[in-house]
């Protein structure tokens, strides 16, 4: 009985002791523990700052086909939208008034011809007369005029007759350019005049082909500033189109030039690709996104945006561990964002660690346990047009 007692007191004791020993945790008393927090190393690597700016589709080459000869058009010798080549017969106007045009003028230049050979035989019989009495001067030097004149119109001849050949071949209407032609403007039938307002229809050469975009002035000065002491301009670079759609044209382009004029009525400047487009994807007229290289930075400082706290401005503040594991907040002046990282332009450097996960469980000048830690990276997504 008496062990039974004993027994009974410990068991009451223990459980007294367990409550007291929750209760004291419960309340915070024990010593706290230290967060672990990931990081990574802040690294220097080359990168390249680009902008996603909207764009047009332009073609290279745009003709718009004229007759240079009047008549009704007879026929209509392609197949419209079709591909055709330069030189190829687009249309067959009415050529007969051009062809006895042709046939008269033929005929005065063999006129002419006539006369010249009679004036040239007359003029040499007075050469090899050396009598001078025998004729007189007036009638030497009239048929040596007569022949030089009778010259004159052959050459006169030979021209109109150049030109009523000239005429006729305008008949037939070839096209200026190769690419794709439009939908005619005129049917077989239609009368149309020579250097008329209104095009027969339009050739446009799309391989390959232009895409003009916008950029701000504001944008382009205030980028400029920003990188005037760590990057360089890029004049020429490969450029990615991205369609309506969303996806991405299967051919790169490259930069051909940034125009030097800022357009007075939008207060942007032109920029202009050229872009291969043997699939015939890109349309003139077409709207596409277009992602530009600008500027290259050869010892970037570049850090996960999980890693920064984004404050006002170009401004924000990141937690660097120290020498004693102590978490040390820093504050960084951001440049622009290239792909899933930021651009830091002062406030750190390379080789120093910087939280990326746990931010919420540290405070300034706190103990932490640090792990590294390995964050994906992508630097293809583009700055957008507006620099932010």
């Amino acid at each position: 009985m008496k062990r039974k007692i004993i027994s009974c007191l410990l068991a009451s004791f223990a459980v007294l002791s367990a409550c007291k020993s929750d209760n004291k945790n419960a309340k915070g008393d024990g010593p706290p523990k230290t967060p672990e927090v990931g990081f990574i190393q802040v690294t220097q690597q080359p990168s390249t700052i680009k902008s996603e700016l909207s764009g047009r589709v332009v073609a290279t080459l745009t003709s718009e086909v004229r007759p240079q000869a009047s008549g009704l058009i007879k026929a209509m010798l392609f197949t419209e939208g079709s591909y055709v080549k330069a030189g190829q017969p687009l249309y067959q106007i009415d050529s007969s008034t051009y062809s006895a045009s042709l046939e008269q003028r033929q005929a005065s230049l063999l006129s002419a011809q006539a006369n010249l050979d009679a004036a040239h035989i007359k003029a040499n019989r007075y050469r090899s007369i050396s009598d001078t009495d025998a004729i007189s001067l007036q009638d030497r030097d009239d048929a040596f005029a007569t022949e030089r004149a009778a010259a004159a119109a052959v050459k006169l001849a030979q021209a109109n007759l150049r030109s009523s050949q000239i005429d006729l071949r305008y008949t037939t209407v070839r096209a200026p350019i190769s690419g794709y032609i439009s939908a005619s403007n005129f049917t077989v039938g239609a009368l149309v005049t020579a250097s008329q307002a209104a095009p027969l229809a339009t050739i446009r050469a799309l391989d390959p082909i232009y895409v003009d975009v916008q950029q701000s002035a504001a944008d382009i000065l205030k980028m400029r500033k920003a990188m005037a002491s760590q990057g360089k301009v890029i004049t020429t670079a490969p450029v990615t189109i991205i369609t309506e759609d969303g996806s991405t044209h299967p051919h790169q382009g490259i930069l051909q030039f940034s125009d030097r004029m800022v357009d007075a009525a939008t207060g942007a400047v032109t920029l202009r690709a050229k872009v291969p487009n043997p699939e015939g994807y890109l349309l003139p007229g077409m709207f596409v996104k277009v992602q530009v290289p600008q500027y290259e930075i050869p010892d970037a400082l570049l850090i996960p945006q999980q890693g920064l706290a984004i404050g006002s401005g170009n401004k924000g503040s990141v937690y660097v561990i120290n020498a004693q594991n102590k978490a040390e907040k820093r504050d960084v002046t951001i440049g622009q964002a290239i792909g899933n990282q930021w651009l830091i332009t002062s406030g750190l450097k390379a080789g120093e660690k910087i939280i990326v996960e746990g931010r919420d469980k540290v405070k300034p000048g706190g103990d932490v346990k640090p792990v590294a830690v390995t964050i994906p990276t992508s630097n293809d997504l583009s700055q957008s047009a507006n620099g932010n």
